[in-house]
């Protein structure tokens, strides 16, 4: 059986995509730390970037790479959410669905450094 919110068309459905999306993202404020934390760190890292003295493509890479630890970070909550939903009991896959989204989140961290590294000293 499909949702009934999929019958939605043309520009009602991007208008109620909009709120469902600014609800997401005031859900994940509320209830992540992590979030909120790299939250911060991209109100700090983005106006940064772009008073740093590199060339635009750099400045679009050094933002994107912290954007990316934002969506990373959201798909994350998104799963742990999804998996205590199902059960709050100990399993290993749980445990392993949550460490892989953990790890994306370092992955994406080291992307942060790497490309502000790699842009800032070469």
């Amino acid at each position: 059986m499909e949702s009934p919110y999929k019958g939605k068309t043309g520009l009602k459905r991007v208008w109620s995509a909009l709120f469902y999306s600014l609800a997401g993202l005031r859900a994940a404020i509320r209830h992540e730390d992590a979030f909120r934390q790299e939250v911060l760190l991209a109100t700090i890292l983005i106006p940064t970037a772009l008073f740093l003295p590199v060339s635009a493509v750099g400045k679009a890479l050094m933002i994107a790479s912290v954007l990316l630890v934002l969506i990373v970070e959201l798909l994350n909550s998104a799963v742990e959410a999804a998996v205590d939903h199902t059960s709050l009991d100990h399993h290993q896959l749980a445990k392993r669905a949550k460490d892989i989204g953990s790890a994306a989140v370092l992955l994406s961290l080291l992307n942060v450094v790497s490309v502000w590294l790699l842009i800032l000293l070469c």
